[in-house]
């Protein structure tokens, strides 16, 4: 199944005849290639990059990189040592080390085999916003290589101010920091939530887990399918996306993953009821945060006779600690506890459609692939090359300046 909706090429602010992309003398989009300064919103005008930029969160290595990690993860925000220390018991269970930087490696090779299987010749450089490598080690390589248009693909797959606006604003610290803002130029594939490359993993693990849920002799009517993601603050889910779409109280985070396991359940062999629900919450118990917690529900569900459970991380794109303990760990001692038989879906990792799907939605890019040729699964996307005015705001920290995106 593939859907296509595409949006109006360009906003009344953007300076830019959607017809012929003219643009104005000043960018409207900074640090972007020319044919992304005008703030069109899918860029159909082809871009001879010089190289990827594979953008991720980070990990620490070793026990003596946890709480270091965690200060850079929560800087700014005043964070007790004594709150540090208890998260950093999840690390510490598996000896310090985080799997989302050999995670990382492996996606970084995988895109590497499929560029050369193609004979694309687009090196991949590889920069952490939390952890070394950082961002600023991977713009100094670019420079250093001789590279300045750059296409940035984040590891992570939804709109919020965590998941999206928070890379950009990265990006943009990363060339204030290495100095290189008059010399780089970077682009970012879009938010790739309905991208087939992205959804078919999900698609095929969820089938494969309902077959083990019925394999322990658990009818379909005693099963019960929960797609997990990230708990984020509320006040930020309801500023994710562009604030003219509409998208409701928990804004085009909430939408984009009911839009998604939507697809995923439809592709099933049979019906089965299912929930969004969240994990991983970090705030103040004063802060409303996205809910129901996956651990809660999975109570709920034990009482209501449910024996059965198929958990999905639809919001993580590899079993990084968020999987690992939130899921791998509480959930399933959750499910046990309430007498429940669970099973957890395997994230994209670097499954063949998703490394495939990563390296097509470069193209989209480098092609200027027209917008009603893009594939996307919802009726949500394709999404923005650029991200629009006033996406994804933080509350707390207000607009900061950011690459790849319409100010503010």
């Amino acid at each position: 199944m593939t859907i296509t909706n595409g949006q109006p090429s360009a906003d009344p602010q953007s300076g830019a005849d959607a017809q012929s992309g003219a643009t104005t003398a000043a960018p409207l989009v900074r640090n972007a290639t020319p044919a992304a300064q005008s703030g069109l919103a899918h860029v159909e005008e082809a871009v001879a990059y010089d190289a990827i930029l594979l953008a991720s969160f980070g990990g620490p290595e070793g026990q003596d990189d946890v709480i270091p990690f965690l200060r850079n993860v929560t800087r700014g925000r005043g964070i007790p040592e004594e709150r540090l220390e208890e998260v950093a018991h999840h690390y510490r269970a598996f000896g310090g080390v985080s799997p989302i930087n050999d995670q990382n490696r492996e996606l970084k090779a995988a895109l590497e085999a499929e560029l050369a299987s193609r004979g694309i010749d687009l090196p991949v450089l590889w920069g952490n916003r939390n952890w070394d490598p950082y961002l600023r080690d991977a713009l100094t390589e670019a420079n250093e290589r001789g590279f300045t248009k750059l296409i940035a693909i984040g590891t992570s797959a939804y709109s919020s101010y965590s998941s999206c606006r928070q890379y950009r604003e990265d990006y943009a610290i990363a060339l204030e920091q290495t100095g290189l803002g008059d010399v780089l130029q970077i682009d970012k594939i879009r938010q790739f939530f309905d991208h087939p490359g992205f959804v078919e993993p999900f698609i095929q693990g969820v089938r494969q887990g309902l077959a083990d849920v019925a394999a322990q002799g658990i009818a379909p009517e005693q099963t019960h399918i929960l797609f997990s993601t990230h708990s984020i603050p509320s006040s930020d889910a309801d500023r994710s996306g562009p604030p003219e779409r509409g998208f409701g109280p928990d804004g085009a985070y909430a939408a984009q993953h009911l839009a998604v396991a939507e697809v995923v359940i439809a592709a099933q062999d049979h019906a089965v009821n299912w929930d969004l629900v969240y994990q991983s919450r970090s705030g103040p118990p004063t802060q409303p945060w996205l809910e129901p917690d996956v651990n809660d529900r999975i109570a709920q569900l034990g009482a209501q006779g449910i024996t059965g459970v198929v958990i999905v991380p639809l919001g993580f794109i590899s079993d990084h600690m968020e999987v690992k303990w939130d899921l791998d760990t509480e959930a399933m001692e959750s499910a046990q506890e309430n007498g429940i038989f669970a099973v957890r879906v395997p994230t994209p990792g670097v499954h063949a459609a998703f490394v495939t799907g990563l390296v097509d939605l470069v193209l989209e890019r480098r092609d200027g692939i027209p917008t009603a040729d893009r594939p996307a699964l919802t009726e949500l996307g394709p999404w923005y090359d650029v991200c629009r005015t006033g996406c994804c705001e933080n509350v707390r920290l207000g607009f900061k300046p950011a690459v790849a995106g319409l100010a503010p």
